[in-house]
């Protein structure tokens, strides 16, 4: 039988290793000109009508109590289902998904950053010494270990939008640990699209009127196969459960994971070759994931 450490390690790594797909999937959805509010706004829609059987009596039940928390659902579903999802796939059609998971390594630090000023958790040693190898290990795969590409990088339109979107992602995490909803976990993330998706529609509406429209074509019904099943319901459930275990801080550092996932899906699907530098940034990422997974005598 699996420790409650050990199930939410395999929660979160599952996790990422979703979110490294929606990264490979946003990238293709640009390339297919798919509209990135839009297919947010479907991915979306269609988890919420999947969830609805399982989750509605519940949530109407407790419908006085979410009330009572509405402010705090709603600003968890703005930061995660309106503004960051939307703006990753927007970003994407600007910048390199290598960029967007650049964009990652900073959410851990985010992450703690938040926890403090909001009074949530304390940071320990193991944590900062944990997020510093992580970084390091990031920066290694991000620059081939050449320090002259670190010099020469000039952050896009994309990277930018990538950063607001992490950012957003950061105050979610952070958030999400600020109360023990009394709600199942599928009904929390039904409540949390829910007010997502609410705020999400006039974005979408607006990309309509703008002229963007999707094609009902075979990329789009895979591509949105996949970010609603994938990235969309396993992750966000898995996320939360692994959050609710080991705490904000802890998880977040699984994060830099991605960067290593995003690689071996760039050697699968593009053909990239494997060089000593990404094992070189793996470690270094898989020791700050150990290191910030300590806990101190204090706790």
């Amino acid at each position: 039988m699996l420790s409650k450490e050990k199930t939410a390690y395999i929660f979160l790594i599952l996790t990422t290793l979703f979110w490294s797909g929606n990264f490979i999937v946003g990238k293709a959805a640009s390339l297919f000109e798919i509209p990135p509010f839009t297919l947010n706004f479907y991915r979306w829609l269609f988890a919420w009508l999947i969830l609805a059987p399982f989750t509605l009596k519940e949530i109407l039940k407790k419908k006085n109590y979410i009330l009572e928390n509405i402010k705090l659902i709603l600003i968890l579903g703005i930061t995660s289902i309106t503004i960051f999802n939307s703006i990753v796939y927007y970003s994407l059609n600007f910048t390199q998904v290598i960029s967007g998971v650049l964009m990652i390594s900073t959410i851990p630090v985010m992450i703690i950053f938040f926890c403090w000023i909001f009074k949530i958790e304390k940071t320990n040693i193991y944590q900062i010494t944990g997020v510093i190898f992580s970084l390091l290990g990031v920066v290694v795969i991000i620059t081939k270990a050449d320090l002259r590409i670190i010099l020469n990088l000039n952050f896009n339109k994309g990277d930018l939008w990538m950063a607001v979107a992490m950012f957003s992602w950061a105050i979610y995490s952070a958030l999400l640990r600020k109360k023990n909803f009394k709600l199942s976990q599928l009904s929390l993330l039904q409540t949390i699209i829910s007010a997502g998706l609410i705020m999400l529609l006039p974005a979408y509406l607006i990309e309509f009127a703008m002229g963007y429209r999707v094609n009902i074509h075979l990329p789009f019904i895979l591509t949105l196969t996949y970010v609603v099943f994938f990235p969309g319901l396993a992750s966000f459930t898995l996320w939360i459960k692994g959050i609710s275990i080991i705490g904000s801080n802890r998880s977040g550092i699984f994060l830099h994971l991605m960067p290593i996932f995003s690689t071996i899906l760039a050697i699968l699907i593009f053909n990239e070759k494997f060089m000593a530098y990404h094992l070189i940034g793996a470690i270094f990422i898989v020791t700050g994931i150990v290191l910030s997974s300590k806990k101190t005598k204090h706790g």
